[in-house]
């Protein structure tokens, strides 16, 4: 069985919820002002880091293989990070990414945090990723002690020629080992990115009549490139 210890006191008298805490903090955050390095921001919009990239999970359904009440894939997908999956059954834990089309996945990620979650924070995760449920293979392993914020997928040489990219259908997390020997898990975001060509830009040059722009310097414009079929909304048939 999972336990957490118990939580520290402030005076002696009323123990601190760390969970009542982490929600405080997050309603005090400033949008705005959110980045990759602040633990507490999910929104990957909100990420300047991911530039250039597209959050895709809205394109795929997703299931886990167990899970306790209001700790399913809503709690999952959420963007507080209070809120999570946990498991309710024996290992491996699994999530399953099922996209409606092929995609080409330039990243994964996946949000832990040990100093909340304790024995329930997973050591030991599995990507597997195929066409179908019948031919998934995996393509990565990651091993970790008390992991706090983003883990990052390596998907180098994944693809064909060895580009850092996977093309698939289905996607699937394998969650083999918690630490201190856990049996559930607590997983709090997983997010799935490709290649946004909508801001890929090329640069034409523009100028006025006599070649030069309105400071005297050659002057150029953004041209937007038109966004692939595998990017655009599914059709279902």
């Amino acid at each position: 069985m999972n336990s957490m210890n118990d939580a520290t006191t402030n005076n002696g008298d009323e123990p601190e919820d760390p969970e009542s805490h982490l929600q405080e903090v997050v309603d005090d955050v400033d949008p705005d002002s959110a980045t990759e390095e602040d633990p507490l921001t999910l929104d990957p919009t909100q990420d300047p880091s991911l530039f250039g990239l597209r959050e895709i999970s809205s394109l795929a359904s997703w299931s886990v293989s167990t899970h306790k009440p209001s700790c399913g894939v809503d709690a999952l997908r959420n963007l507080n990070p209070t809120q999570f999956w946990q498991s309710d059954g024996p290992q491996p834990h699994l999530l399953t990414i099922h996209f409606f089309k092929l995609v080409k996945i330039v990243k994964i990620r996946v949000y832990l945090d040990f100093l909340l979650d304790e024995s329930y924070t997973p050591t030991k995760m599995q990507f597997w990723g195929g066409t179908g449920m019948y031919d998934l293979v995996p393509f990565y392993e990651w091993r970790g002690e008390e992991p706090r914020g983003w883990v990052d997928v390596d998907l180098e040489g994944v693809g064909v020629g060895g580009k850092a990219e996977l093309r698939a259908f289905v996607v699937q997390v394998r969650v083999l080992e918690n630490h201190q020997n856990g049996k559930d898990t607590h997983v709090r975001a997983v997010q799935v990115f490709a290649q946004d060509d909508k801001t890929r830009k090329s640069r034409v040059p523009v100028a006025n009549e006599d070649g030069k722009g309105t400071n005297g310097v050659e002057e150029s414009e953004a041209v937007g490139m038109e966004e692939p079929d595998w990017m655009q909304d599914p059709e279902i048939r």
